[in-house]
């Protein structure tokens, strides 16, 4: 799938939260869901940006990660735009910097990275780009349905968050209005994926249970 060139990363990273609005809230293509992630199109040689920027909940992460109070941003910011030049195409390097400028306080030089990693469908960008879509957090512009549709593309790409989130937000009617496909037995595919991904994990699984139930009531609401 393509990603800015070093050009339009370029061109992009002066573009302000409003003018990159209209980028974001395109449409996810039909056919991304159906298309895995594959981390092996990409270097998995760690780099200095990997060591200081990975997130911890990041499934494709190549280096031990750190939560927010434990990265030196000047230094993880410095690493990663490295990094993203010499590798402009690799998502994972893309999310990682787009989390430091995030964190930095710099959300709309963030924004072009954002876009090439989820471009890239990278299943931790997914997902977080999703959510702060969702809340208009970061400089992101704010856009219900393109949230959907990134948070249900990360669900198709394993990642937990997307495959719970995906479901609480259909069944609490967050996504009523939007476009996105809300199918039942796609839905329920999403948990039983994530109970595999919860085996022993009591609370978690616990939540599961609720949105099984929360479901079916969905469901069964509309049958009648």
């Amino acid at each position: 799938m393509s990603t800015p060139t070093l050009g339009r990363i370029a061109v992009h990273a002066a573009c302000t939260a409003a003018a990159c609005a209209a980028v974001f809230a395109a449409p996810a293509r039909a056919d991304d869901a159906a298309k895995p992630f594959d981390p092996a199109r990409y270097s998995q040689q760690p780099t200095e940006c990997d060591r200081l920027a990975s997130h911890p909940d990041d499934p494709n992460r190549v280096a031990d990660g750190r939560e927010r109070k434990d990265i030196d941003l000047p230094k993880a910011i410095a690493a990663c735009e490295a990094a993203v030049r010499a590798d402009p195409k690799n998502p994972r390097l893309n999310y990682q910097l787009a989390r430091v400028y995030g964190y930095s306080g710099q959300g709309e030089k963030a924004l072009p990275y954002r876009r090439a990693a989820t471009d890239g469908d990278y299943p931790q960008a997914l997902f977080v780009v999703g959510y702060i879509t969702l809340l208009g957090m970061n400089k992101q512009p704010q856009d219900t349905c393109a949230a959907a549709e990134l948070i249900r593309r990360s669900a198709h790409q394993g990642r937990l968050a997307g495959q719970l989130g995906f479901v609480h937000y259909v069944v609490t009617g967050r996504f009523d209005a939007c476009p996105v496909k809300k199918d039942p037995t796609e839905m329920q595919g999403f948990l039983e994926a994530a109970k595999q991904q919860l085996a022993g994990d009591y609370y978690k699984s616990l939540l599961v249970e609720q949105l099984e139930r929360q479901l079916q009531a969905r469901g069964a609401g509309a049958a009648g």
